[in-house]
């Protein structure tokens, strides 16, 4: 089992910035690919950003440019750094771990407001 926590989300400005943090805890030793997904009043949970354990890193289109994703892989943490945000950034923020299965954090709030 792997247990994630998220912290960081926010209320912020259009045009603002906020930092994601997801902590993970337990069976860590041979995490694979982490990163953040989120989900829109209404909507889909997609994909925003990814990264392996190699350092690759894999964007939602809509964030490219914006959000940059980083990881600690001593710590088995994983970061999400969001500038210039939009009040389509909008959503509940949701870190994930592979290791084997694919293990999910409870998720984060992020508003952004005009």
């Amino acid at each position: 089992q792997v247990h994630l926590v998220e912290s960081g989300g926010g209320l912020v400005q259009a045009g603002g910035s906020l930092r994601l943090s997801c902590a993970s805890s337990g069976s860590i030793f041979g995490i694979d690919d982490m990163g953040w997904y989120r989900q829109a009043p209404g909507k889909q949970r997609e994909l925003v950003a990814a990264i392996s354990s190699g350092g690759s890193t894999n964007y939602a289109d809509s964030v490219k440019g914006r959000f940059t994703i980083s990881r600690d892989n001593a710590k088995n943490a994983v970061y999400l750094q969001m500038n210039s945000l939009k009040p389509e950034d909008t959503a509940v923020y949701y870190c994930y771990a592979i290791n084997l299965l694919t293990y999910w954090g409870q998720g984060t709030q992020v508003t952004v407001s005009s």
